[in-house]
């Protein structure tokens, strides 16, 4: 699967490209603003790109309206299309967000229900609707919303003509814009038998197709299956131990996490790693010290599974919550910037993608304290040591390295282990056993 050996660029492209949050039905081809990215995300070194939601919608792109037409506040379908072909010029895949667990109260068929209720073809579309009750909205009928939000109208996966639909609208995914991939939005909600038969579809339109799901919470193999359901998840159990660890000075987090994931449950599994997206704080806001930024990138991009950039935090962009809100984790930059930050993450995307220990290696802890770690990716008879010192003092880190000398991968300098490994201060290496 090409997304295992792939280093993943998420926009989120209502805010990227300066849209209303209200779909105001104005046509604007704000979309084509990608193109001026693209060799700004070619020099990073991503090689595949999500999308956040791109179809029509009523604000924030997860209400979708409809889901064979590009939402008009970025564009047009021939826009996009023109868009995902440029990309894949560069060989740059394109994985979109499949919002299938529910839709917008402006999509057309629950604007029907609305309209006709009772008589509406089309109340067995969604989840559950009971023409005696109300919601907040005040229509005279309850139906069930997303997690009790009712501007999220829960659709009935299990109403054949409701997957016929999803599955046609995919289709034209597939044929209008070469797409490789979906990212599920809340996979941990959607039935399980519309996930099987969704993977079914997908491989019949198109080979090696991507299907990675989100996941926050709870056991990620109950939807992970490189057979019949998904290829990968969102790991946000390792997304929170890398800060957390960091900020904390206790390293025994993330590795207690690392073990638990791919030396146990996860082992052998590709799952889906970042820093921050368009739901969660930006990094360069959560970490205490600034100093730690590039390496928990360095650890991003050292651990088991697909690193995943967000837009912007790769310059050490900020961003909070405010007020409840995520506008300001969704900005529109005027233009990519580039600095030592950027320059550090691009050579650690380029050495992942040539090093196929680092996206198929097993993980074994060597050395741990509370601000150091030394830990082990080994695959098909090579080893790569990982050491990170995250502390403002250089240290010895005392192990067995079972062998005399390595090269650093990010420096291309030469090592020679002692006893163990001098480690700078605020310093990360990756290094190749050698001899």
């Amino acid at each position: 699967m090409w997304a295992y050996e792939s280093v993943f660029y998420q926009i989120y492209p209502l805010g990227f490209c300066g849209a209303p949050f209200e779909n105001d039905g104005v046509l604007e081809h704000r979309i084509e603003k990608v193109n001026d990215w693209i060799p700004h995300i070619k020099k990073l070194g991503a090689d595949a790109i999500y999308f956040s939601p791109v179809f029509a919608s009523d604000t924030h792109g997860y209400n979708t309206r409809d889901y064979t037409k590009i939402d008009t506040r970025l564009g047009t379908n021939e826009d996009f299309a023109n868009v995902c072909s440029n990309l894949h010029k560069e060989g740059i895949r394109v994985v979109l967000d499949g919002v299938f667990n529910h839709v917008g109260r402006g999509f057309w068929a629950f604007e029907d229900v609305l309209k006709n209720r009772e008589q509406s073809p089309y109340v067995n579309w969604f989840g559950r609707i009971a023409f005696d009750g109300n919601s907040n909205y005040n229509d005279g009928l309850w139906y069930e919303g997303w997690e009790g939000n009712y501007d999220l109208v829960k659709l009935n996966l299990r109403n054949e003509e409701v997957i016929q639909h999803i599955f046609s609208a995919i289709k034209g995914w597939v044929d209008e814009f070469d797409i490789d991939g979906l990212r599920l939005d809340v996979a941990y909600s959607l039935d399980m038998d519309f996930v099987r038969r969704l993977r079914q579809f997908v491989d019949s339109k198109k080979d090696d197709f991507y299907l990675l799901g989100e996941m926050i919470h709870g056991d990620y193999n109950r939807l992970l299956d490189e057979q019949n359901m998904l290829h990968s998840v969102t790991n946000y159990q390792a997304y929170k131990g890398m800060w957390s660890s960091f900020n904390d000075r206790n390293l025994f987090e993330i590795n207690y996490t690392l073990e638990q994931h791919f030396c146990g449950m996860y082992q052998g599994r590709h799952l889906l790693n970042f820093l921050d997206n368009h739901d969660v704080n930006r990094l360069a806001s959560t970490l205490k010290e600034k100093e730690h930024l590039p390496l928990v990138y360095a650890m991003l991009f050292a651990i088991p599974g697909i690193p995943c950039v967000y837009y912007g935090s790769e310059w050490a962009a900020e961003g909070k919550k405010e007020n409840g809100g995520d506008e300001a984790l969704r900005p529109s930059f005027e233009a990519p910037e580039w600095n030592e930050l950027t320059d550090y993450i691009s050579r650690l995307a380029k050495v992942h993608k040539s090093e196929k220990t680092l996206c198929y290696g097993s993980y074994r802890k060597v050395f741990l304290t509370n601000r150091q770690i030394v830990f082990e990716r080994s695959f098909d008879g090579e080893r790569i040591l990982v050491a990170i010192n995250l502390e403002e003092n250089p240290f010895h880190a005392s192990f067995d390295a079972g062998a005399a000398e390595a090269v650093d991968l990010l420096t291309g300098e030469k090592a020679v282990f002692q006893g163990g490994l001098d480690m700078p201060a605020f310093s990360a290496a990756y290094l190749k056993i050698t001899g």
